[in-house]
């Protein structure tokens, strides 16, 4: 009998998100994916610790790195000192690295919120009601704040990033396995941006998204690209995730969903196959 891949499954199964629960998502994956793979699940505080015993270490649901940044650190040099598969791979350039990327791509002019990080800058963004001031590791909305113009010289520069508020009509989600789009969901609601809905991209929504996937590089993994549509019709992205992801699995239909599992199990078995280079930087 020829012995399975191990996985070392990555979640947080307490943690608490504002209208979703993390931990149905990863119970599902993980009981699909053991169709196919010895996994064993463990808290983002123990990995370090366990991953020497496995083929590779998936993360997934494990919240917010920023609540245990120095374990986190502390996982990615272990990771990268034993020759660890790490799915993600840690290469990634987007909110896996910070928040960096938005400040790049708003210099290479991609269709991005523009995203400045000095006060020398300020000019360079478009005239708004409110400009919305976030930190550059935050996550999940943690510490972003809205100010009026005339406070915007009044900030402590350095570790935050300003950007232009947006009178968007929805926001909108595309999932990806490595280069392959799976799915689109979206918040007709601005208000309620985590009610979502399925949602039918057109060719040109796919090529948005697609440009952001083509720019981050990262051969496997799962990412999403979140994005909001201007009252004039644009897509602006808000988001590149290549970290840890929410699926939002629960909203699809079951044939989406199992396509879904398909791809992932198809995009670890080829992470694996490749020697998982990526992920060790």
């Amino acid at each position: 009998m020829s012995v399975r891949p191990s996985l070392l499954f990555v979640t947080d199964l307490a943690y608490q998100a504002r209208g979703r629960r993390y931990c149905d998502e990863d119970i599902f994956l993980t009981s699909r994916l053991r169709d196919t793979f010895g996994l064993a699940l463990c808290h983002p505080l123990e990995a370090a610790a366990l991953m020497h015993a496995f083929d590779a270490v998936v993360v997934r649901n494990s919240g917010p790195v920023l609540h245990y940044q120095a374990d986190y650190d502390a996982f990615r040099e272990k990771a990268a000192a034993q020759g660890t598969r790490v799915y993600n791979p840690l290469s990634g350039r987007g909110d896996m690295a910070g928040k960096q990327y938005l400040l790049d791509l708003t210099a290479d002019g991609y269709p991005v919120i523009p995203t400045v990080d000095r006060p020398q800058d300020l000019h360079l963004l478009p005239e708004a009601e409110r400009y919305a001031v976030k930190p550059k590791a935050g996550a999940d909305s943690i510490g972003l704040t809205f100010v009026s113009e005339d406070r915007l010289g009044g900030l402590s520069y350095g570790d935050i990033l300003v950007q232009p508020g947006i009178d968007f009509r929805y926001e909108v989600s595309f999932y990806y396995v490595d280069d392959a789009f799976q799915y689109a969901l979206y918040a007709p609601d601005p208000d309620r941006r985590w009610v979502l809905e399925p949602y039918e991209p057109t060719d040109a929504d796919l090529a948005f998204a697609r440009r952001f996937i083509d720019w981050n590089t990262l051969g496997h993994g799962i990412q999403r690209v979140d994005a909001c549509r201007t009252r004039e019709g644009e897509l602006l992205l808000v988001e590149l995730e290549d970290l840890n992801p929410y699926l939002s699995l629960d909203l699809v239909d079951d044939r989406t969903r199992d396509g879904f599992v398909t791809g992932m199990t198809a995009s670890l078995h080829r992470f694996l196959d490749t020697g998982g280079a990526e992920a060790r930087f």
